[in-house]
């Protein structure tokens, strides 16, 4: 298969980057995505915002739980809108256009939700800030996956999934010594500090290609690569590419289940499903209960998983492009199946008085080991492969619709994690590893080596098996 064979080569070239990239100035790269993850901290700061707050909203504002609870979860309903429609927007105005959409969507809803008295503008302001997300979750990745150079771009577009924990995190912390309104205008602080990076950073190279700008696609390469770097292949390349792509007609969404797209749209939207329905919302959204269930501290419980996901997520960035994607995947998949047996059997032995004494110290390993196997690998890998795997001209439609799936699957399993629970609490983990397990055959049969590749070359790969 001649496409395998230049993607081997293309290997045996990124084995020596550093000699390719001799005269490489990698400072616009890294500010580039540095302002791109304000958006992924962003995206954390919306899903931290409610755990801390809930008490002081309900009581401020005088929510019943069932308002409270549409509260909390409409986010998820503004992402799924956001996943929609970021495809179309990245795709007409670039991929800083649609963060800056995204901001501005961030940053109304925070405004909407400090000035709130009353359920209304706190819901009309989660949702803004839902959409914020949708868009961001696609674009972000998106965006560092087209700048950065193939030896760097896995570690690059991992720090996407470390900004968002760490977005996470600091919001938990916050919470408990600030004001909910106070938390909600430090919500902007990211939005703000995106938008004026936005104004010194260079759009996407291959985005403009596609657009027919030259002159600008050159000048953007440029200045990602440095002043003294020869860009001249990796030009050629992405623009034999992208002539080659625009030959074909403009992909729709039924287009995706065509034969030559549908090995990218299979992994993409794969690895989604993988990564939602293996539990992660059930386990994040409710770590309290599950450790006071379990008779474990929760404070401390939550602190301690907190503090882990933001140290194991920033190790698999360091080793994404040393270790690969798939490697990750296999391992991540592999704890998060020994976390739900370790958490289910907590309930289990609980439930049946069997050493109750050991229920506490099993749930909390097993939930430590889960969200520790998920932030090295499941967590931030799918993100990445996404942003590798489409080709620009499905880029689009497929990215909306991968995302699409990923937020379905979050609200999906938040939704449904207390009914199974009330069904078994033992039997709920051991159904997630079993998902968790099925993702491992996914992940070995299905879905390729993207590591020391260009974009171009991971295409190549896909067309010719």
């Amino acid at each position: 298969m001649a496409g395998k064979q230049d993607v081997e080569r293309g290997e045996e070239g990124s084995r020596a980057p550093l000699l390719a990239a001799a005269n490489e100035d990698r400072f616009m790269v890294y500010l580039s995505t540095f302002v791109a993850v304000c958006g992924s901290y962003a995206f954390g700061s919306c899903i931290g915002y409610s755990s801390p707050t809930q008490f002081a909203i309900r009581e401020d504002v005088n929510l019943s739980l069932a308002e409270y609870s549409l509260f909390g979860s409409i986010l998820n309903f503004g992402a799924m809108i956001g996943a929609v429609t970021c495809g179309q927007i990245a795709d007409r105005i670039g991929r800083k256009g649609a963060m800056i959409v995204s901001s501005l969507f961030c940053t109304m809803g925070w405004l909407s939700i400090y000035i709130a008295e009353d359920a209304l503008l706190l819901d009309i302001g989660r949702l803004a800030t839902g959409y914020g997300m949708g868009v961001f979750s696609y674009v972000v990745p998106v965006f560092i996956a087209e700048i950065s150079p193939k030896e760097l771009r896995g570690a690059l577009t991992t720090i996407n999934q470390l900004m968002i924990v760490t977005g996470v995190s600091v919001s938990f912390v916050v919470g408990t010594l600030i004001t909910w309104r106070d938390l909600a205008l430090v919500g902007i602080i990211p939005c703000a500090v995106l938008l004026v990076g936005l104004s010194v950073i260079p759009e996407s190279p291959r985005w403009l290609a596609k657009q027919g700008k030259h002159k600008e696609f050159e000048a953007s390469l440029r200045r990602l690569r440095g002043k003294g770097a020869d860009v001249s292949a990796e030009a050629a390349e992405i623009q034999d590419y992208i002539e080659t792509l625009e030959r074909l007609p403009k992909a729709k969404l039924l287009d995706l289940f065509q034969k030559r797209y549908l090995s990218s749209v299979t992994i993409g939207v794969g690895l989604m499903v993988c990564q939602q329905f293996g539990g992660i919302n059930g386990v994040c959204f409710y770590t309290s209960s599950i450790f006071e269930s379990a008779g474990f501290p929760a404070e401390v419980g939550t602190i301690i998983y907190a503090i882990l996901q933001v140290i194991v997520t920033a190790l698999g960035a360091a080793f994404i492009d040393r270790a690969g994607r798939k490697p990750l995947l296999v391992i991540s998949g592999s704890g998060l199946v020994l976390g739900c047996l370790l958490t289910g059997s907590s309930f289990f032995v609980k439930e049946y008085g069997i050493a109750e004494g050991a229920a506490p110290a099993l749930a909390v390993s097993g939930i430590l080991v889960y969200i520790a196997a998920f932030s090295a690998g499941m967590g931030a890998v799918p993100w990445v492969v996404m942003s590798e795997i489409f080709p620009i001209n499905i880029k689009g439609v497929a990215g909306s619709l991968a995302t699409l799936v990923n937020w379905f699957g979050a609200w999906a399993c938040s939704y449904t994690f207390n009914f199974l629970m009330s069904w078994s609490s033992y039997g709920t983990f051991i159904l997630y590893g079993g998902v968790n397990a099925l993702a491992i055959v996914f992940v070995i049969k299905v879905v390729p080596e993207t590591k020391g590749r260009t974009l171009e070359q991971i295409q190549a790969a896909i067309n010719s098996s």
